[in-house]
C-alpha cells in the first residue's frame, strides 16, 4: 500500500492550493479516504473524509465552506481544494486511507486509518 501527496507550496493569505493524494497497491475503490494535518507543536487533526461512493463526506468545522475533497477512483486519487486560506492552514498535510466505513464520530480520529501517506507540506504567508 503506498499513497503519495503532492500539491503542497507557499500561498499568500486568500489563495488556493490543490493538493492530491495518488494511492497504489490496494484496491482504492473500497478505502474510505481522508486528509489530515500537523501543525508545529500540535497533534494531528482531522480536515477532511470521503466515503467509497463519494457521498458521505465529513469537515472540520475550520474548513467548512473553504475546503472540498473529491476522489477519482479511475485514478486511484483523492484531491483536497483549498481555497482562501490563511495562516492557520499552514501544517504539514497527509492523505490517509482505511477499508473501514467511517462514522461522524470517528472519521476525525488518526487512529482509525490504517495507511498513510507522506505528507506534503503547506505554508500560508500572512
Amino acid at each position: 500500500v503506498q499513497l503519495q501527496a503532492f500539491g503542497g507550496g507557499l500561498v499568500q493569505t486568500g489563495g488556493s492550493l490543490r493538493l492530491s493524494c495518488e494511492a497504489s497497491g490496494f484496491d482504492f475503490r473500497w478505502y474510505d479516504l481522508a486528509w489530515f494535518r500537523q501543525a508545529p507543536g500540535k497533534e494531528r487533526e482531522g480536515v477532511a473524509s470521503i466515503s467509497t461512493s463519494a457521498q458521505i463526506k465529513y469537515y472540520a468545522d475550520s474548513v467548512k465552506g473553504r475546503f472540498t475533497i473529491s476522489r477519482d477512483n479511475a485514478k486511484n486519487t483523492v484531491y483536497l481544494q483549498m481555497n482562501n486560506l490563511t495562516p492557520e492552514d499552514t501544517a504539514v498535510y497527509y492523505c490517509a486511507a482505511d477499508r473501514t466505513f467511517k462514522a461522524t464520530s470517528t472519521w476525525y480520529q488518526a487512529a482509525e486509518f490504517k495507511h498513510w501517506g507522506k505528507g506534503t507540506q503547506v505554508t500560508v504567508s500572512s
